[in-house]
């Protein structure tokens, strides 16, 4: 025992009282807040990622403002582990997907049929343009993303999982190995410069459709295509891939209308 005490002399132990933590940023607001992937720009609340600037867009452009934005979640921590996801409450966490049913419990939901659109042939004629962003100028984004380093490979505990590149081409890429073959088919073909050459193609058929319209399609109000080409168009006008971002700079129409629409998107997120 009194071997222990002067050895224990030697190490005392000093106490101090608890710290406490700071509350998060959730626990200080009541608004509804959008978990999203962190911006380019530090000081906007416009996500760099794709997918969650259409989320944005869509809430910004149906008329919901005050939104919190946090960009410290990580995806493993949302839900399915995709971002974005909305905190519609402090205990009710929206996936992606139900995000257009909260925001009609926000607003007063006029049960329009043409969903926005100005006559039924134009609602239809929208479902084109959906396709052609969400694969031909997808595809090229992919594209021109960087892979991401070795380093940030084995230090990402849960690496994000690539779109397959050859689901979002039109015509499906030919297979590596075909009929010739002793080898069943398997692999894909993917050309970067037919990839590049439809993204070409799709941002000039973009830039005419629009003309001088305030909204795509001669809609009067925005509708969810517009929230789309919003995400695509401001995604691409921030990328350092020169060969797609000269496609829309080019374009004055395009740019005084991406320019026109950030300013609502922005104004409607207030960032944590």
């Amino acid at each position: 025992m009194i071997v222990f005490t002067k050895a224990a002399s030697l190490f005392p132990v000093h106490t101090f009282p608890p710290v406490p933590l700071p509350p998060s940023p959730s626990a200080q607001s009541t608004a509804p807040t959008l978990w999203i992937h962190p911006p380019v720009d530090p000081e906007s609340p416009l996500s760099a990622d794709v997918e969650c600037l259409k989320w944005q867009a869509y809430l910004a452009l149906r008329g919901i403002n005050s939104i919190h934005v946090r960009t410290d979640i990580s995806p493993d921590g949302a839900i399915d582990a995709r971002l974005p996801n909305l905190l519609a409450s402090k205990t009710n966490l929206l996936a992606a997907h139900l995000i257009p049913a909260w925001a009609d419990e926000q607003t007063t939901p006029d049960n329009d049929p043409l969903e926005g659109y100005k006559d039924e042939a134009a609602r239809d004629e929208s479902r084109a343009w959906v396709a052609l962003l969400e694969g031909t100028v997808h595809a090229a984004l992919i594209l021109a993303t960087p892979p991401p380093s070795y380093l940030a490979s084995l230090l990402s505990l849960k690496p994000k999982e690539p779109t397959p590149l050859a689901a979002l081409l039109t015509p499906p890429p030919a297979p590596l190995t075909g009929f010739t073959s002793l080898f069943p088919p398997s692999g894909t073909r993917v050309s970067q410069s037919t990839v590049y050459a439809q993204y070409q193609d799709a941002i000039s058929a973009l830039a005419e459709r629009l003309g001088t319209d305030k909204w795509f399609l001669g809609s009067s109000e925005p509708t969810p295509l517009d929230a789309l080409a919003f995400a695509y168009l401001h995604t691409i006008v921030g990328s350092s891939n020169s060969s797609l971002r000269i496609q829309v700079t080019r374009r004055v129409n395009l740019v005084a209308w991406e320019w026109r629409v950030r300013q609502l998107v922005r104004t409607a997120f207030v960032r944590l």
